[in-house]
């Protein structure tokens, strides 16, 4: 059993300088020993500022690298499948950022994969670690509402921050990330409720584009069941005026609420009256998670992202955006034609 566990990064863009790079030099049992990025300056300035070790442009330079015992796959999920079965050739594990893939097929052959190569695969769905969800987890098997009944999800951005043609980011490109805002954001809620209710059930919706500042869905609403049988609804607008971010778990005894992506307290409604857990996110947001991943490698925990929950997540997205993409299983990304009819 290995005492440390040596990362390397593929794709030291924006998200690994706060939210993710740290947590992997401050995490007990673990180094950031090497990253890489085709931009040669780019990846020896991150290494300097970071103290990291070695850089490198090459992928599989990285990869090979006999001082690299786990790989930090942080690149667009169009790169995501490509990357994880060359990590998963080399024997090593690997700790791909959300959503898993571009669709729920390139999800599972991942999954399978690594699997089959008896090799820990970690998803990036790291708010099962953070403690404002630990804490929502622990008052729902305490009991504290009940019985659930229901599950509302409401997420509304301005429309004046979506990005408009021509210069569009990589997030609202289907052939780089699969889909629209919903994949990148919506992914996140979607897991936090595997991760607190368990599978869903059922799952069916709608997406639509309103805006027409891009090509994919810019709304969605969805359905399903929760294992207990229970009725939940979900509702993204990218298009709105208003700014929400909520998830409602209501129980026969009481009311559970919190946001996504806020740091506000989770709130919970009983007859005894409102209680508030104060419990903001930390600075390198990914950190407590980038530790259970570490302490599973070194075999003194648990970490519960994984490729199977994480490729639970990706069926139920699939499932709500086939209607507006024709299908899910083929490369829908290369016949926009084809995308946003409205069924007869």
């Amino acid at each position: 059993m290995q005492s440390l566990v040596r990362w390397g990064i593929i794709g030291c863009g924006n998200v690994t300088e706060v939210k993710s790079g740290p947590g992997f030099q401050l995490s007990e049992g673990s180094e950031l020993v090497a990253v890489m990025r085709r931009n040669g300056e780019l990846a020896e300035d991150y290494a300097k500022r970071h103290n990291v070790p070695k850089w490198f442009t090459d992928a599989d330079a990285l990869i090979q690298d006999p001082d690299v015992t786990a790989v930090y796959i942080a690149t667009p999920p169009s790169t995501h499948k490509e990357y994880a079965l060359r990590v998963c050739a080399a024997g090593k594990p690997a700790y791909v950022e959300k959503p898993m893939a571009r669709n729920y097929a390139e999800s599972r052959d991942i999954t399978l994969a690594f699997e089959q190569a008896n090799l820990p695969l970690f998803v990036a769905y790291y708010r099962r670690a953070l403690p404002r969800f630990l804490k929502a987890k622990e008052t729902l098997m305490a009991g504290r509402i009940g019985k659930v009944t229901g599950v509302t999800v409401r997420y509304t951005s301005p429309a004046n921050r979506s990005p408009e043609r021509p210069n569009l980011p990589w997030r609202v490109l289907a052939e780089e990330a699969g889909a629209g805002l919903f994949l990148d954001l919506g992914s996140h809620t979607l897991d936090i409720l595997d991760f607190l209710l368990g599978e869903l059930k059922h799952v069916g919706g709608r997406a639509t584009n309103t805006g027409g500042r891009y090509a994919v869905e810019d709304g969605v609403s969805m359905h399903f069941l929760l294992p207990n049988g229970a009725l939940g609804t979900g509702h993204w607008n990218f298009m709105g005026f208003a700014k929400e971010d909520i998830i409602v778990i209501d129980g026969t005894e009481g009311r559970l609420s919190f946001s996504t992506f806020g740091s506000e307290p989770v709130r919970l409604e009983t007859h005894s009256g409102v209680e508030e857990f104060d419990l903001p996110n930390p600075k390198h947001v990914q950190h407590p998670f980038i530790q259970t991943m570490v302490n599973s490698l070194l075999g003194k925990g648990e970490c519960t992202s994984t490729g199977h929950s994480a490729m639970r997540t990706g069926y139920v997205m699939d499932r709500v955006l086939e209607s507006y993409y024709g299908s899910r299983e083929d490369a829908f990304w290369l016949r926009e034609s084809d995308w946003g009819a409205t069924p007869s």
